[in-house]
């Protein structure tokens, strides 16, 4: 009836939308150069006929080395000393300091850990009470009386000792603001033990303070463990800073022995992409060896063991072990 006749449908197919403002750019995604497709996979494509053998890409995306198994030693010393440092807390440091240093030990290499945080995780995780501790390396650091012997003690693990720290540490970066030559204070009572050990990993607080700047100034190498999250990711250019700094005006021969990523879970995209980003960014500073999840280390810590003894054939003992070669093969018997 006589209602108003409906344009005609325009046959002409309508031109795709055309974003006007930056929001759209604003939501795209941290680009990465390889696709999710490639980074889940383990290997490269199969060979034509002809072609060289198929290359198997570790959970870093690039081939995985042969790591030799070390080479017996007839002699101890002289040591190399390694920081374990980042800043930000939860990254897996003490972890990877007991449980690397009882790979090490395995390999036949005498370790010397030092516990340099006011928590005293290092030294939990080994079995002590920080409560019952007469002597701890605070003690060391600040009576010119007590000498590294007496402090030193077993960790139950055979060729790995440890300098155990509680609390009264917190007290040490305080009262050495007013020493002399700071910043050398652990380099010095460390410089007796170098011919005893092979290796000395050093387990820094969670920050960047004086205690932080000692390690780093009494150090050879230092090795980063990374959790494979986004804002750990973030934090390691203020570390690299520091890292900087020290080499710069108070020791020369301190350089990075890699970036380990720790808590890894491959089975996620974010963790892809973090590893992804990880080696873009510090290229074959990123240690080959991934240290994955796994409940096995949150129980070894309640044991007091390393995972080595605790679960001895667990993936993550394997780690381990693997991360051992590589640091010996990058930066020990090299």
């Amino acid at each position: 009836m006589g209602g108003a006749a409906r344009p005609a449908a325009s046959s002409k197919p309508s031109a795709p939308a055309v974003p006007t403002g930056d929001h759209d750019r604003v939501s795209e995604p941290i680009p990465f150069t390889r696709t999710e497709a490639s980074s889940a996979r383990d290997t490269v494509d199969a060979p034509l006929p002809g072609a060289p053998a198929e290359v198997k890409l570790g959970p870093t995306g690039r081939p995985m080395p042969v790591l030799p198994e070390p080479k017996p030693v007839s002699s101890h010393g002289p040591a190399r000393v390694i920081a374990m440092c980042n800043q930000k807390g939860g990254v897996g440091k003490t972890t990877t300091t007991i449980n690397l240093g009882a790979a090490l030990a395995e390999y036949g290499r005498k370790v010397l850990l030092v516990d340099f945080d006011p928590q005293g995780s290092l030294s939990v995780g080994l079995g002590l009470n920080p409560h019952d501790m007469e002597l701890s390396i605070y003690n060391l650091l600040m009576e010119r009386d007590v000498t590294l012997d007496e402090v030193v003690v077993p960790s139950g693990v055979p060729g790995m000792d440890l300098l155990p720290s509680n609390i009264d540490l917190s007290a040490a970066e305080v009262q050495l603001v007013h020493e002399v030559a700071r910043e050398q204070t652990l380099a010095r009572i460390l410089a007796p033990a170098g011919k005893d050990y092979d290796v000395i990993l050093i387990d820094c607080q969670p920050s960047l303070g004086l205690l932080t700047v000692n390690a780093l100034t009494a150090s050879d190498g230092v090795i980063v463990p990374l959790e494979c999250e986004y804002f750990a990711l973030r934090g390691v250019a203020l570390l690299k800073t520091t890292i900087d700094k020290v080499t710069e005006r108070l020791n020369p021969r301190l350089t990075i022995d890699g970036v380990l990523g720790t808590m890894y879970d491959g089975r996620t995209l974010h963790g892809r992409e973090v590893m992804e980003r990880l080696v873009q960014a510090w290229g074959d500073t990123v240690f080959h060896t991934v240290i994955r999840r796994t409940v096995k280390f949150s129980d070894s810590t309640v044991a007091g063991e390393p995972i080595t003894t605790y679960a001895g054939s667990s993936a993550g003992a394997e780690a381990y072990r693997q991360l051992a070669r590589e640091v010996l093969a990058r930066c020990l018997d090299g």
